[in-house]
């Protein structure tokens, strides 16, 4: 069940009531009935009894916390994480990893029919390992004065405040090794106290960190941060700002394979976290498409060609089109490497009156689109316009890709299939893709 929470708040009665919990949300939470009413409980899995105490009450529904639970769920199972339940990036290490892909599931499928009337399933669900999946990871850094300690880590549930982490499993394992040197390189800088965040990322050619720091690094700490470079083998690049890139060392450009094809990207650039799921949505979204090499393909909010590329090997042609400038350039650079010359990338921002545009007036039978939460209600018209045979929508919040679905079916279109995407287990995020065929 989605929850739609509002700011105005009612009087919450403090006592203590038992319940059952007969389902699990999308971000982990145990979904019982009291008293005709919805309550949501952290904590709690289907089949689950426990003792819980409101924390916020509404007409239709209320929160509540864990107080004791009188019952085990067999889909229970020991977390993984020594930081379960503190740190903010896991919610579901407790449930079992069938139970995490059956509830998303369940509510995408809930939402879809609750939003635009259809009844369809999403499964199977596109998934990979449940840990050691992420390649990509953005640590805080604050410097504790009293310490005098620098805490690098992820922040609360609900909180601005670290928790220094000394291991993650579900970074890929080559990032999480670097966790506790890292952590002690940073703690080693002059410039320890005025440090924003670093990020670490693993391309196919290694691992690579950035550092965001708030005052010019000294000598002395750009040595130190070399030294680290070479000894754990990690490419280093220094921030000033959120423009600005200085790399360490001159390495190689970062790249990765998709469909066998090589994408290099630029350290900052939005590449999918999950590699072996990305893989298998790039696969799904050719097979749905049915692509033909007399094809004429339109990929909207297309980033550096993560879907552009391996569609170009097969069709006559493809128009990428991404509002990030240094994406198109990406994706550029990247059609000439692997030799598609059928391919063309424009910078134009999506959310504006694209119709003039010299890329709209083009015909294009199939249609692929991946934006981002706030989804792509600036397209849809022209989608509709173009009458295109199939489109294939990937999506990473379920709310809009209803809400724009609608204006698909509004306009003829059929919703074929349905494929929950599990891009980040043990979270509450929810991705999905779907085609549409007139």
């Amino acid at each position: 069940m989605v929850q739609f929470y509002s700011p105005n708040r009612r009087t919450v009665n403090r006592h203590i009531i038992t319940v059952t919990a007969d389902n699990l949300d999308a971000q982990g939470q145990g979904v019982a009935r009291h008293q005709g009413k919805t309550i949501f409980v952290a904590g709690l899995l289907p089949g689950e009894q426990a003792q819980v105490q409101l924390t916020e009450e509404k007409r239709q529904f209320a929160k509540a916390k864990l107080v004791k639970r009188l019952s085990d769920s067999p889909y229970r199972v020991n977390p993984r994480c020594p930081h379960f339940g503190v740190c903010g990036g896991c919610q579901q290490q407790h449930v079992a990893p069938d139970l995490q892909r059956e509830s998303k599931a369940s509510v995408l499928e809930h939402l879809i029919r609750r939003e635009i009337g259809v009844t369809v399933s999403a499964k199977p669900v596109i998934l990979g390992p449940e840990y050691g999946y992420r390649r990509r990871a953005r640590l805080g850094l604050h410097y504790q004065i009293k310490q005098r300690q620098l805490v690098m880590g992820f922040r609360q549930n609900q909180s601005n405040e670290l928790v220094a982490i000394k291991e993650c499993p579900v970074l890929r394992p080559e990032l999480e090794q670097l966790l506790q040197p890292l952590s002690q390189c940073l703690n080693s800088l002059k410039a320890v106290k005025r440090l924003g965040h670093v990020e670490l990322v693993l391309a196919d050619n290694g691992p690579l960190m950035i550092l965001r720091h708030l005052d010019p690094l000294k000598r002395e700490d750009k040595e130190k941060l070399g030294t680290f470079s070479v000894q754990h083998n990690v490419a280093v690049y220094l921030a000033a700002d959120e423009t600005s890139l200085e790399s360490l060392n001159e390495p190689p450009e970062p790249w990765y394979q998709v469909d066998g094809l090589k994408l290099v990207f630029s350290p900052r650039d939005f590449i999918q976290v999950n590699d072996l799921v990305n893989q298998q949505m790039v696969a799904q979204a050719i097979e749905w498409l049915d692509l033909q090499q007399n094809d004429n393909v339109l990929d909207l909010f297309c980033g550096m060609g993560n879907f552009t590329l391996p569609i170009g090997r097969i069709v006559q042609s493809v128009v990428g089109v991404e509002g990030v400038v240094t994406l198109v350039a990406n994706g550029q650079y990247n059609a000439r490497l692997n030799n598609l010359d059928n391919i063309s990338f424009c910078h134009e921002n999506l959310e504006a009156d694209i119709h003039h545009q010299p890329w709209a007036k083009l015909g294009f039978n199939k249609v692929l689109l991946d934006p981002a939460r706030a989804g792509a209600a600036g397209v849809m018209s022209h989608i509709v316009e173009l009458a295109p045979e199939k489109v294939v929508y990937v999506s990473c919040n379920p709310t809009t890709l209803a809400r724009d679905s609608k204006i698909l079916l509004e306009a003829g279109y059929q919703i074929i299939s349905v494929r929950m995407l599990d891009m980040f287990p043990h979270t509450g995020h929810l991705e999905s893709m779907a085609l549409f065929s007139r």
